[in-house]
């Protein structure tokens, strides 16, 4: 049967080792002591069921995505347009003026696509926001981010930022406006 003694480590941790008395060597407390890289992993070591911050990082990633979609266009803008280009062409009648053509045909499609702009950057900047503010109501212990998720989030609000100014500025016509017709 094997006795057991307990080792006190460098850490400060009682470590139980067992001695065989028929054994002919036994394990030495120096061998126990825990090495440099093995106090650094634990001074890391994340405790179990805390959170790992991915979902913040995916968040920012969804942040920077959308904000840079408000800035090109998105599949459900494009399909918005063409469906109010649709539409414009079936109420327009033949004998309307160029004015109303233009408006019903190109600026309503204009005006859509704008929105739909300004929808995916107001989401954008509302997500990079939440990933900002998220380590303040988290757990008391855990107010640090990853460095790149902050980077990330802040990308996506100035991209959402500039997105949203971008489609106001469309939609009013500041930007870009219909031309006038002759």
């Amino acid at each position: 049967m094997a006795e057991k003694t307990e080792d006190e480590t460098v850490t400060g941790t009682a470590a139980a080792t067992a001695v065989e008395p028929d054994a002919q060597t036994a394990e030495r407390p120096e061998e126990a002591v825990a090495g440099p890289e093995d106090t650094a992993a634990e001074g890391h070591a994340e405790p179990a069921g805390a959170p790992s911050g991915t979902g913040q990082g995916a968040a920012a990633v969804v942040s920077a995505a959308l904000g840079l979609v408000s800035l090109t266009g998105g599949w459900p803008g494009t399909v918005a347009a063409a469906r109010e280009t649709l539409v414009g062409q079936l109420r327009t009648a033949a004998d309307a003026s160029v004015a109303t053509q233009i408006k019903e045909v190109y600026g309503d499609a204009w005006n859509t696509t704008a929105l739909w702009g300004g929808l995916f950057a107001l989401v954008a900047l509302i997500t990079g926001v939440v990933v900002l503010v998220r380590p303040a109501f988290g757990a008391p212990g855990r107010t640090a981010q990853a460095p790149w998720t902050r980077s990330v989030a802040w990308a996506g609000v100035t991209l959402g930022v500039i997105g949203l100014l971008l489609a106001v500025l469309t939609y009013t016509g500041a930007l870009l406006g219909l031309p006038a017709a002759s």
